[in-house]
């Protein structure tokens, strides 16, 4: 089938201190299997700027459209996942957080024993993870030339965009699918699996870090071509 014939188009969102261009694999993969993709590249300056870039995405579209985040992509399609050309949503070891919670709330009481990620001070409003520990804390099953690169192209992330809030959460009233990461030290699979339970969300767990979209591109591609297959059943 044609990306042409396909009734769901897929936009992949991309979280903190990274931006689009990991989802590359995920992307080559989906493409291979016939999907229609975009890839958003928000500023992670404020919730509400990140939630224009992806209405314009949906808006552009032009047909039903699964969103997918990954980390505070999550919260990204959480939030611009209510609009009417939203099928579904999927969260690819991502915060789905519900109405008036962010990302500041979320991990502001982390469980005893958790990995606190390596964020340093705000520094003129913007976030950044200590370049000496991006490895082990975002990427520790990518190898170490890509980690280090990841490390130093860091998108600042605005303090602003932490702090947004969700008004309604898409989950409530949209079809979900969640990909715990079970080894990742930024957000807890724990974390990850309450949050999942929550939204009703179809789960499936893989091993691997917070940066499991690029390590291991086929099983989040699976994932999102099952949502995407499920959520067109859907609509019909």
């Amino acid at each position: 089938m044609s990306p042409a014939e396909k009734p769901v188009k897929i936009v992949l969102v991309h979280g903190g201190f990274v931006d689009g261009s990991g989802w590359a694999g995920v992307y080559r993969a989906l493409r291979k299997d016939g999907f229609e993709v975009s890839v958003t590249q928000h500023p992670t300056l404020s919730l509400a700027d990140d939630v224009a870039v992806v209405r314009r995405a949906i808006a552009a579209a032009g047909a039903p459209v699964l969103l997918v985040g990954h980390s505070y992509g999550g919260v990204v399609v959480t939030e611009a996942g209510t609009d009417p050309n939203v099928a579904g949503v999927a969260y690819i070891a991502a915060f789905a957080p519900d109405a008036g919670e962010s990302v500041s709330s979320l991990i502001k009481d982390p469980p005893p024993g958790a990995p606190v990620p390596p964020i340093l001070p705000p520094r003129d409003g913007f976030l950044f993870l200590d370049r000496a520990k991006f490895h082990a804390s975002f990427a520790a099953d990518l190898d170490g030339d890509t980690a280090e690169f990841q490390a130093a192209s860091q998108l600042p992330w605005g303090v602003q965009a932490l702090d947004g809030k969700v008004t309604t959460p898409a989950w409530r009233t949209k079809p979900s699918w969640y990909l715990v990461a079970t080894e990742d030290r930024m957000i807890p699979p724990p974390a990850q699996r309450a949050m999942a339970k929550r939204a009703g969300a179809t789960v499936i767990e893989v091993s691997g870090s917070h940066s499991v979209y690029v390590s291991q591109p086929g099983p989040v591609a699976a994932l999102i071509a099952r949502a995407a297959t499920e959520t067109a059943a859907r609509i019909g």
